[in-house]
């Protein structure tokens, strides 16, 4: 196992673990967090833990034009009882996300630490929140890092009614021009959205440009 000193560099990604753990400690700076997500890293961890740094091999991507919409999500959409905003509420969509009980988590990996380091990110133009508002209420959201390459890395999302985390997603990839969502890991919710697991090494390939 690798553990980090103050050099930003990392360990080769092919140097992890099966499970996808990389490297250990370091801290969440600007430079280190982009760093990282040019070469397919990322943090993950909880409270109490040191800063763990994974980069999964599948990873679980979304190609913008495989997005699956249902019938009556496409329904929802066109009934626009919502609104929609990009970059309005970033504190408060993340703040949000580390709220949301999730199956199976006794506590959260959204950290005060976290919290602080992508509200960072996105006051320098490298992070996005997606915001649905029911009026002047934030009912869901989403956010992530804009590597500026055609990717968007997303990192979660949450809702407080059904369906508002996917009208987020949904309005998101629908109304810009990314390549290719990162989804990091597999889940059931964005499997039914169209998301795949592809090889490490074509995630990196997209990544880099080629």
């Amino acid at each position: 196992m690798h553990f980090l000193s103050h050099n930003i560099e990392f360990p080769n990604v092919n140097e992890a673990t099966p499970e996808g753990l990389l490297a250990i400690g370091g801290d969440l700076s600007v430079e280190r967090l982009l760093y990282a997500y040019k070469h397919g890293i990322f943090p993950w961890y909880s409270i109490g833990e040191p800063i763990l740094w994974w980069s999964p091999n599948p990873r679980f991507v979304l190609f913008p034009e495989k997005l699956k919409v249902s019938k009556s999500m496409r329904q929802i959409l066109r009934n626009k009882d919502f609104t929609v905003t990009v970059n309005k509420a970033f504190r408060e969509v993340i703040t949000n996300c580390s709220k949301i009980e999730r199956s199976g988590q006794t506590d959260t990996w959204i950290t005060n630490p976290m919290i602080e380091a992508y509200t960072n990110l996105h006051e320098l133009g490298h992070a996005k929140s997606v915001e649905v508002w029911d009026g002047d209420r934030l009912i869901g959201g989403l956010y992530g890092v804009d590597l500026n390459n055609g990717v968007f890395c997303g990192e979660s999302m949450f809702s407080k009614v059904s369906n508002a985390s996917k009208i987020a997603f949904i309005t998101f990839i629908q109304n810009t021009n990314y390549k290719l969502i990162d989804c990091q890991v597999y889940t059931n919710h964005l499997e039914s959205l169209g998301a795949e697991e592809i090889p490490r090494n074509e995630f990196l390939n997209y990544l880099h440009g080629q």
